[in-house]
């Protein structure tokens, strides 16, 4: 077994994501961590083209590129809306149903109405028939090509119309199973979450897949910086 990735106080680690709301999400909740993090764009690296068919596959790509290209250590994430109803799509392919026609960037009103219209299509029209889950995968990386994985889920339900302005994404339509909210309308602590100091290893983990994903990988990697 190759040995497991370690970082210590002081160190810069490259959160490889050229998604403003990723990258503002991940870089709070590693604020209070004795590191350095720098985003993607800061350190002048191209966004890969994400080919992987899996979450970890995406997730590999994006870290190891950022951890060879910068000589540190990297962090990414892939992430997505897989929807009971629509068998598991858009999956993997969650930004890629906000691409608009023309190239020129991402429509995620756009993205959510394409997920409702299927849904329609489908007949998912209670409840019950929106049933889906907020995946994130992180991955650690090094430069010499170790990986390591953080897993982070949340389920729930698709309402219509979008409701609130907050987050990013397709979370306007997204509540969290025992919320009568979605995450547009809650404010970023409430998704987030804290690690409790002095209970090293224990976290409230808050809602979101990404904030989960994330206090995985702190419980794991930062007890002690």
């Amino acid at each position: 077994m190759a040995d497991l990735i370690s970082l210590s106080p002081g160190d810069t680690l490259v959160l490889a994501t050229h998604n403003a709301g990723k990258l503002a999400e991940m870089t709070d909740l590693l604020a209070p961590y004795d590191i350095t993090v720098r985003g993607a764009a800061e350190a002048g690296l191209p966004e890969p083209e994400e080919t992987g068919d899996t979450f970890e596959k995406n997730s590999a790509l994006k870290a190891l590129a950022a951890a060879k290209a910068t000589g540190q250590i990297a962090l990414s994430d892939d992430s997505g809306l897989c929807v009971t109803a629509l068998d598991g799509a858009p999956g993997v392919y969650t930004a890629d149903w906000a691409e608009k026609a023309d190239g020129s960037g991402r429509d995620f009103a756009m993205a959510m109405q394409k997920v409702e219209t299927a849904l329609q299509e489908a007949g998912a029209r209670e409840p019950s028939d929106r049933k889906a889950q907020f995946v994130c995968l992180l991955c650690l990386a090094a430069p010499d090509g170790r990986t390591e994985f953080f897993p982070g889920m949340v389920d729930g339900t698709l309402v219509w119309p979008p409701r609130g302005e907050n987050g990013f994404g397709y979370d306007p339509v997204f509540q969290p199973a025992g919320h009568d909210r979605t995450f547009g309308e809650m404010d970023k602590a409430e998704k987030k979450g804290t690690v409790r100091q002095g209970d090293a290893g224990r976290a409230d983990l808050g809602l979101s897949h990404r904030a989960r994903a994330l206090h995985a990988f702190i419980a794991a990697k930062l007890p002690d910086i």
